[in-house]
């Protein structure tokens, strides 16, 4: 659909642009909020008494805002952040980091890497081969993303304070499936309950998929914003390994997503996510919502400004 007639017929997306815009930037953050939440989940954001996962993740982000969130979700600072704690040795390499585009030198850089935004998740170049690197292209993806206001989006506390920067990491690829594959860990308090494996994410003619497991690798019966896969995807290599330090990277957070890579049989740390699909995607069926709720304990209000 033509993105323009797209802006006249389809609400959500069009406060999704104008969000990014900057339209609703002195909208409180809790009537935003509420705002979203009944647009793309089609009923009211009770934050009195939050019961699901969706809303509860909308109260914490309200509620728990603690300094040291902004370095978690610091593509650059949260690297020092996870070594301290599980160990140098699960960090992707940084080859460079620079405050705008035409700082970087690509003659010294590698003929494999990442750039990647420090502040988002959507400014990402993938170079396989520099020769063939169509640099003019990626300076403009790049430079749209250090414009972009991560947080006005959808309100996510963390990313307010983030200094937009790039860095360029080792690029990274596993042998057996030809591509970066992440394990994602749904942790609560440090205990993981759940974690998904996204699927067909590089492909042009297929849905990308989600299929989530449970702490012991058994396939639970849901889905949530994507489709699962005809085959299920195996149980990475270390997955009790991935399961341990997750738990140590989430401990005294009432929910936080830590997602891995497994490269040849060797764990490298991927990025913490404090609001997954900032919690308004609906599950399908509606008690998963409700189920993974459960597994959330709220913490004492902290509203940090």
């Amino acid at each position: 659909m033509n993105r323009y007639i797209r802006l006249l017929v389809d609400r959500k997306f069009r406060v999704s642009v104008l969000a990014a815009k900057g339209v609703y930037r002195h909208m409180s953050d809790e009537k935003f909020l509420k705002k979203v939440f009944k647009l793309r989940l089609g009923r009211k954001l009770d934050l009195e008494n939050p019961q699901t996962f969706n809303e509860k993740l909308q109260w914490l982000k309200l509620y728990d805002r603690k300094p040291i969130y902004t370095t978690m979700v610091d593509k650059y600072k949260v690297k020092k952040y996870v070594a301290d704690i599980i160990g140098e040795e699960y960090i992707i390499p940084t080859i460079g980091v620079w405050n705008n585009f035409d700082e970087i030198d690509f003659d010294a850089l590698p003929n494999q890497f990442v750039l990647k935004c420090t502040h988002d998740s959507g400014g990402l170049i993938i170079c396989r081969d520099k020769s063939k690197l169509d640099i003019n292209a990626a300076r403009e993806k790049i430079n749209k993303a250090l414009r972009r206001d991560y947080y006005l989006y959808s309100r996510e506390w963390p990313y307010k304070a983030v200094k937009p920067r790039i860095i360029a990491e080792n690029y990274m690829e596993d042998t057996k499936t030809a591509e970066l594959r992440d394990y994602k860990f749904f942790c609560f308090d440090g205990e993981v309950k759940a974690m998904f494996i996204a699927t067909d994410r590089a492909s042009k003619i297929e849905e990308t998929k989600f299929d989530f497991f449970d702490e012991n690798y058994n396939h639970l019966p849901f889905t949530n914003g994507h489709p699962n896969a005809d085959v299920l995807p195996e149980k990475p290599e270390k997955f009790e390994l991935m399961k341990e330090l997750a738990s140590k990277l989430s401990k005294g957070i009432p929910y936080l997503r830590v997602d891995f890579y497994e490269v040849d049989g060797k764990i490298y740390f991927g990025e913490l996510t404090f609001y997954h699909w900032s919690g308004f995607v609906p599950f399908e069926p509606t008690q998963w919502d409700y189920t993974l709720g459960e597994w959330i304990t709220l913490p004492e209000k902290t509203e940090e400004k």
